[in-house]
């Protein structure tokens, strides 16, 4: 009789492999072609295999592998190495071991599964409207692991220790979502639910009831705030304006729209436009704010959006947020984000108290730990491609793959407003949860805990690594990077704003090292190299350098950061480059925007002479020209959020239409450098306001610097130029890539971010690689 010969191999999987069900997994494959060997989590959070047996069991073995992997897991990378085989007489999930040997995916959240919320929805299972079910393939993961690898010890479920009929199926192999599943419970051991005054007082107890109990404050008119996943929400009804208005003056916001939680896609339908990508969106595991198009006779309270055709809508991404949207009669709410203003999320029942407890009427919380903060992630649709606004829960803290590899650890605290910090470690951008405007003090240490989370978890040392912040001089990460390098004595590189952001979209797509791209870099501020503000500019880039070739005219910015609140003073700068001061005042009088000054008459006098004889400080920015725009149209007259003017602008602007106008007249070549001469445009919109409506006056400025901007990146095309690469926190503006797309056609393929939001979000990421690149830390 022939003797099957037996073969032996390691396998070590790359990628989002655990706290998705993967080892278990694993082990019913194994199990089914009759090998022997373990699986066991390592340390970096990779999966190691072991197995033996004949040659053919083990290649189906890896075939399957690829093919019938858990719905949430992500193979990025498979190591495989064939050894001598050790004997095993079985297979076997073992005690995962801080070994490292590669790095993988700490795992982000999902929500909920089909399967988990059928069995919260039956009467006859024993999660029957259970608000924590979850499985291997859904259910948090970030926001509650304390360290790596994902194993229930290592996670706030340690406080809830398995009842016999959950420990049961954790041990049962033939159990597909639960064996070996580190965050499941149920209402006999897992976290349960308790209903609080805003005193603290208990007013219910039991999960469910408590549940009901808050359907029916929120009905009756009351504001809650709601313990979650990644942090507290605030709750209420959308479809009142009275509850609406009520906590816009207690969140002190008066016009940022609120985001909304619909019970599922048939609800969500009725409240805004949904195709094919939206419906992909809303309804994909990460469970995402997408922002689309209201509809008609929506029946939400104008209130919650203003000045906006826009609302962002979510689903439940956990049993509680849908059994408590089931309760209701709208079937979805008010679902926004539990802080004071401009301050991180709240995630213990402590900080909640301290810090909303003006807001809310009644407090629903479970006494299960939130390790991580982490907001809702926020998408929107640009020329029907989705791009990040906030990337957080659901995607965090997924990496990147850069085209090259780190000879040392990098770490970047990115830029000021909607912050993210990132790493790089070997071949990988690891970028931090979204943190918020660090202009907040408590923002900035929440940046400094979620880079040393990453740090922690991915063993970096900190003495031999490269920190990296922007340039500007004035900004709070900047100071703490300098901090952060002295104390650790250590290197420390600043990078140019605009140069970071086309380098984050270059990683985004893996852009090879010695490729030269076309950027087009559009927001409201980055310090330039000469000193001034920058925020339109065309720049030819490499990772190691770029070249300014096109910009916006300079024009003063009275008061400062005055005219970011103010977009009157902007519209006053631009226009002090063209008309007189007697002009200007009656610009303004004509068109009433001495209402956009808090003192009248006497301040545009005061701004007046800064634009006019101070001079300073001088702008490029898209931002700005926008705000001056949305003034004179008299579309927003003060920001109250970021991006407001140029946000309503482009909303302002949806049934305009494109008016004939010869763009190329604003576009003059000075010294080798391109410039839009955005003082002439502006004055030439003023006469336009006297035969044409304020709609398509809007439409076609956005349409038409797009274009200008796009002219330049053709002018400086050279044949070595395949990709045109738009971000910035204007590069979500549909009109503004709509008019880049005209002029671009087919000579350039245009590249926005996809991995990464377009605005300051994704900063941090471009930092790293510019840094590493000019530093000689790749290999």
């Amino acid at each position: 009789m022939c003797k099957v010969m037996v073969k032996a191999v390691i396998i070590r999987i790359i990628g989002l492999v655990q706290g998705v069900g993967f080892r278990p997994f694993v082990y019913r494959i194994a199990t089914l072609h009759n090998l022997r060997g373990y699986v066991r989590n390592l340390g970096g959070a990779e999966v190691e295999i072991f197995v033996e047996g004949n040659e053919e069991d083990i290649n189906n073995f890896i075939k399957d592998l690829r093919e019938k992997k858990p719905p949430s897991s992500l193979i990025q990378e498979v190591y495989i190495e064939e050894v001598k085989p050790r004997g095993y007489t079985s297979f076997k999930i073992v005690k995962s071991t801080r070994t490292k040997s590669k790095l993988s995916m700490i795992p982000p959240d999902f929500g909920i599964c089909k399967y988990c919320l059928e069995e919260v929805l039956n009467p006859k299972s024993r999660w029957y409207h259970y608000p924590f079910n979850s499985c291997a393939w859904c259910g948090p993961r970030f926001t509650m692991i304390y360290r790596v690898p994902y194993d229930r010890e290592n996670t706030a479920m340690v406080d809830f220790p398995l009842c016999e009929d959950c420990l049961k199926e954790y041990t049962d192999p033939n159990n597909l979502r639960r064996f070996h599943a580190q965050g499941i419970s149920c209402p006999k051991c897992g976290p349960k639910l308790t209903l609080l005054d805003k005193n603290g007082s208990v007013i219910e107890s039991e999960s469910y009831k408590a549940l009901c109990k808050t359907a029916k404050l929120i009905e009756e008119g009351n504001i809650v705030a709601i313990k979650g996943v990644g942090g507290f929400h605030i709750a209420c009804l959308a479809t009142n304006d009275e509850v609406v208005r009520e906590l816009r003056i207690r969140k002190k916001r008066p016009t940022k729209p609120f985001a909304l939680m619909a019970l599922n896609l048939e609800v969500a339908s009725k409240l805004i436009e949904i195709n094919n990508i939206v419906a992909s969106l809303l309804t994909s595991i990460q469970k995402p704010i997408v922002v689309a198009k209201k509809r008609e006779n929506c029946p939400v309270s104008e209130l919650v959006a203003p000045n906006l055709d826009t609302l962002g809508v979510m689903l439940p991404y956990t049993a509680m947020h849908y059994l408590l949207l089931e309760q209701t009669k709208d079937k979805f709410l008010i679902m926004t984000s539990g802080n004071p203003k401009g301050e991180p999320i709240c995630i213990s029942e402590e900080e909640a108290f301290n810090k909303i407890k003006g807001i809310v009427d009644y407090f629903l919380i479970h006494n299960r730990k939130i390790i991580n903060r982490a907001d809702d992630s926020v998408i929107r649709l640009t020329r029907g491609k989705p791009i990040f606004l906030r990337r957080s829960r659901g995607y965090v803290p997924l990496w990147l793959i850069t085209p090259f590899k780190f000879k040392k650890p990098i770490i970047s605290v990115g830029a000021m407003l909607s912050n993210a910090g990132a790493i790089g470690v070997e071949k990988y951008i690891i970028p931090t949860q979204y943190v918020g405007d660090v202009d907040n003090y408590e923002n900035l240490k929440f940046l400094e805990k979620s880079l040393y989370y990453l740090i922690l978890n991915y063993k970096i040392n900190i003495n031999e690594s490269l920190i990296v912040a922007d340039k500007h001089p004035l900004y709070p990460t900047r100071s703490f990077a300098e901090r952060l390098a002295n104390k650790y004595n250590t290197k420390i590189d600043y990078v140019q704003h605009h140069h970071a952001h086309i380098a984050s979209v270059m990683v985004d797509y893996k852009i090879p090292i010695d490729e030269e791209v076309i950027g087009i870099a559009i927001d409201g501020v980055g310090f330039g190299d000469d000193g001034n503000i920058w925020g339109a500019e065309v720049l030819l880039v490499k990772y190691n350098e770029y070249k300014r070739v096109g910009h916006f005219k300079y024009h003063p910015l009275p008061g400062g950061d005055l005219a970011v609140e103010y977009p009157v003073r902007s519209l006053i700068g631009i226009l002090s480059l063209v008309l007189s001061e007697d002009e200007v005042v009656r610009v303004c009088k004509k068109y009433n925007l001495i209402k956009g000054l808090p003192k009248g008459e006497r301040e545009l006098n005061i701004v007046l002479k800064q634009a006019y004889f101070l001079k300073k400080p001088l702008a490029s920015s898209m931002g700005r020209f926008l705000d001056a725009v949305s003034a004179l149209l008299g579309v927003c007259l003060k920001r109250t959020y970021e991006g407001e003017p140029a946000i309503t602008l482009e909303a302002f602007a949806r049934n305009g239409k494109l008016l004939d106008i010869d763009e190329k007249e604003y576009l003059k070549l000075d010294n080798d450098i391109y410039i839009i001469d955005t003082a002439k445009l502006l004055s030439d919109l003023l006469q336009l306001l006297d035969e044409f409506d304020k709609k398509s006056i809007a439409l076609t400025t956005q349409i038409i610097v797009g274009r200008l901007l796009a002219h330049i990146a053709l002018k400086c095309k050279n044949r070595s130029h395949r990709y045109l690469i738009l971000s910035g926190g204007a590069a979500v503006n549909e009109y503004i890539v709509k008019g880049v797309e005209e002029v671009i056609g087919d000579k350039l393929e245009i590249l926005l971010p996809r991995s990464i939001p377009a605005n300051d979000g994704g900063i941090a990421v471009g930092q790293i690689a510019i840094a590493a690149v000019r530093n000689s830390m790749i290999e």
